[in-house]
């Protein structure tokens, strides 16, 4: 039924994601663009921002996936660029190239709405469920972010900020929905001026009076907005962004224990390394996994082996928090499939 969307404009029909890939993130990035398109359900339009010296690397391994999953997404490679203050210093701050996504809604000025993920992040569920919650926002929410802790007394904001911070804990920026065209129409409150500042007019000077007393650069940037406009934050669940802080400290994430893990984002290097077995048995699963596989027999049993062998770690020890949700997801996507082969062609 293509035919019949053929006049809408693309950006319309599209679910747009970016990230921001720097250093030696090609791999991690292009298993989280897999993950994305394993699931979805809509199309998908890839914003990539990346350094010069990866973009033949990502146009080479995107050409290599299969057809019946490159007609699922178009994609854009963009150099890394920021549109005001020194590149250097917005280049440096905390990780390479970080900073870029504040300056998306300035450079992405045809996009409507926009899920930005670290290239960390994994998607165990369809972008589309995560999607609709743009649906949710009311009047003055412009961009949803999850808590940064769960717990204030053993949260880094809540322990150590110099600065301000949203809520009690503050949020993590690592999986972020935008609205966009409000965010380049709003003006913010801010500790500078007692009128508003557009969202471009206000990065330069905020950095410039927080550098100082900033550790997780362009994060505590966001914080230091949303601070000052609580109203124009959506908070969402600790499910869409579960971290090894999730588990690390004993369970304390409800919404992954009541419906599983919706996005996985594994910070502080956890799929390299074994400090977390849990988190890098999901990311090897579906970096190994041939495209036109059954998902159940490459996908699902060999995850479900691996966990065998983490049950003695932290995290390990709820299993179902990581499977829940996948599971459910393999289930609808074979069934459609299931419909899909019996020629049922109005499955809309």
């Amino acid at each position: 039924g293509e035919e019949k969307h053929g006049k809408e404009p693309s950006s319309l029909q599209c679910m747009h994601l970016a990230v921001v890939a720097c250093g030696d993130r090609l791999e991690e990035t292009l298993i989280m663009l897999k993950s994305a398109v394993l699931f979805s359900n809509r199309r998908l339009c890839f914003h990539i921002f990346a350094e010069e010296s990866l973009k033949p690397e990502f146009e080479k391994k995107l050409k290599e996936w299969p057809s019946s999953y490159t007609k699922k997404f178009e994609h854009n490679i963009y150099p890394i660029t920021f549109s005001v203050g020194n590149a250097q210093e917005w280049k440096k701050l905390f990780k390479p190239c970080a900073a870029q996504r504040l300056f998306l809604p300035v450079i992405l000025k045809d996009v409507d709405s926009l899920l930005y993920v670290d290239t960390d992040v994994l998607f165990l569920r369809p972008i589309d469920d995560i999607w609709n919650i743009l649906q949710e926002f009311n009047s003055t929410q412009l961009a949803a972010m999850a808590p940064e802790h769960e717990i204030p007394k053993i949260g880094w904001y809540s322990r150590f900020a110099r600065h301000p911070y949203y809520g009690t804990t503050g949020v993590n920026s690592g999986v972020m929905l935008m609205n966009l065209t409000r965010i380049r129409s709003t003006q913010f409150k801010n500790s500078m001026i007692p009128s508003g500042l557009t969202w471009e007019e206000m990065l330069y000077p905020l950095y410039q009076k927080y550098k100082n007393y900033i550790t997780w650069g362009d994060q505590d940037l966001l914080n230091i907005i949303f601070s000052f406009n609580p109203e124009c934050l959506y908070v969402f669940p600790c499910q869409w962004n579960y971290r090894p802080d999730h588990c690390m400290y004993g369970s304390n994430c409800k919404g992954a224990e009541e419906e599983g893990v919706s996005i996985l984002h594994g910070n502080r290097g956890v799929y390299h390394d074994d400090k977390q077995p849990t988190f890098k048995a999901l990311y090897d699963v579906i970096r190994d996994f041939p495209f036109e596989d059954n998902l159940f027999q490459s996908l699902y049993y060999p995850l479900q082996s691996k966990f065998l062998d983490t049950v003695h770690t932290l995290c390990g020890r709820i299993p179902q928090v990581f499977l829940k949700q996948i599971e459910k997801t393999m289930k609808k996507v074979y069934e459609n499939r299931v419909i899909v082969y019996l020629g049922a062609n109005h499955r809309y």
